[in-house]
């Protein structure tokens, strides 16, 4: 185990490493019971989904820990769950089955480009003060997500504001999560944010937070190729919407997937002297089998999960958390009802507190030179007021290539950083048309 993980080279042991691979998963075992609860509304069966996304999240961050040996995990993308079932299937007028085609394909296109190495020379190719830039917005972008999912910050007449209950219920018992929570990071206690999630449970408890699920614990049998190419090319309008539909899909779980591994082996300390992520290639590939696999089982497009963050603040360094991840989801199959116990009151804490822990390379970036500092800014400040990590990306990109050239410092800019800037133009206006 430590010839095949690189356990002492990379400062970390078994323990730490499984406990690291643990926290992760509490804090984005959410998914299992939201994401089914996302794409039934296109039509899809709950349990035949809840099924796919957990054997779909094992599969690919399996081959993460295996292949990449790092120690992030996969699991369906939110956002592009949303856009599945309320943009194509409901607001388009597709089937779920339409949808799942397209998303095969795009699977497939990424394992052509993963081979290819397009995907990973589009990582390496952006610049370092965006790179960290990226991590400190990840980190703002999963702490305002936790503190949505507790219910401290909710929708209001200024967009967002405080909840006027955020001393009380869920929220309040989020706030608590979190206060312990920072006293034992504080205390430097093995497990901290483990800890916090387990015992935020137990307190939610007496306030009717923490409920019991119930239901079956038999796995449901998930989807099995539910496509629909004769749908697709049934009239042109159809084909069209497809092709738009495929690289809307493609475009963003590319750039999500990027952004989420810049951030956290920025975090891990996993990135290399030149900038590069170590087993970037492989990587990938984990996340283009895992979005081909997930579309032939029922589920929507797969991606590398922020929430990888928190196991990396517990020490998680390789592959064997990863795996830890992969054994859980799989679990969880038969465990439905326990997992899908535990509130988002307690995973909130976990999630503010890793926002503290990945912001702090924005110490690191030049904002006194304004053709750095200010791409960064809109890099992180889009990432969280788009609520969109490859639109914070895009910003970035894109306002990088208008300073450096506008201000003389345009052979500071790389061949296939411009070729990214003419992706998102491209983007942009396919999405105005």
């Amino acid at each position: 185990m430590e010839k095949f993980f690189k356990l002492k080279e990379r400062g970390t042991d078994v323990k730490t490493e499984i406990m690291a691979g643990i926290t992760t998963f509490m804090t984005m075992a959410y998914i299992l019971a939201v994401n089914p609860g996302i794409l039934s509304a296109s039509g899809m069966n709950f349990g035949k989904v809840f099924a796919a996304t957990a054997i779909t999240s094992a599969i690919a961050t399996l081959v993460m820990g295996l292949l990449a040996n790092l120690p992030f995990a996969l699991s369906a993308g939110m956002g592009l769950n949303a856009f599945f079932a309320y943009t194509v299937c409901l607001g388009m007028g597709y089937s779920w089955q339409w949808a799942l085609t397209a998303i095969f394909v795009e699977g497939i296109i990424f394992l052509l480009l993963t081979f290819l190495n397009v995907r990973e020379a589009i990582v390496n190719s952006i610049p370092a003060s965006l790179k960290k830039a990226i991590a400190a917005g990840i980190g703002l972008f999963i702490a305002f997500i936790g503190l949505q999912n507790a219910g401290i910050i909710v929708g209001g007449a200024t967009l967002v504001e405080l909840s006027a209950g955020w001393f009380r219920g869920p929220a309040g018992v989020a706030m608590i999560g979190l206060v312990i929570t920072g006293i034992l990071l504080a205390r430097k206690v093995k497990g901290a944010l483990l800890l916090g999630i387990i015992i935020t449970t137990i307190i939610g408890i007496p306030f009717g937070v923490t409920q019991y699920a119930g239901g079956s614990y038999l796995p449901s049998a998930p989807y099995c190729f539910e496509f629909a190419f004769k749908e697709i090319f049934s009239n042109g309008k159809s084909t069209f919407d497809f092709v738009i539909v495929m690289f809307t899909f493609l475009f963003v779980d590319m750039f999500d997937t990027v952004g989420t591994l810049i951030g956290c082996a920025g975090k891990s300390g996993l990135v290399q002297k030149d900038g590069s992520i170590p087993n970037c290639k492989e990587a990938l590939f984990a996340d283009a089998v895992g979005t081909t696999v997930g579309a032939i089982l029922g589920t929507s497009t797969v991606t590398t999960f922020v929430e990888s963050a928190s196991g990396v603040a517990e020490g998680g360094r390789t592959g064997l958390s990863a795996i830890t991840v992969s054994v859980l989801f799989l679990l969880s199959l038969f465990l439905e009802p326990l997992f899908g116990s535990i509130p988002s009151a307690a995973t909130a804490p976990a999630l503010i507190i890793v926002g503290v822990m990945m912001i702090t390379p924005v110490t690191e970036i030049d904002f006194h030179d304004y053709s750095e500092g200010i791409p960064a800014f809109l890099c992180m400040l889009f990432m969280v007021c788009a609520y969109s990590i490859s639109d914070g990306i895009m910003f970035g990109i894109l306002s990088y290539v208008i300073m450096k050239s506008a201000s003389g410092k345009s052979k500071e800019i790389g061949t296939t950083t411009w070729i990214v800037a003419l992706l998102f133009v491209l983007k942009i206006i396919v999405k105005a048309l």
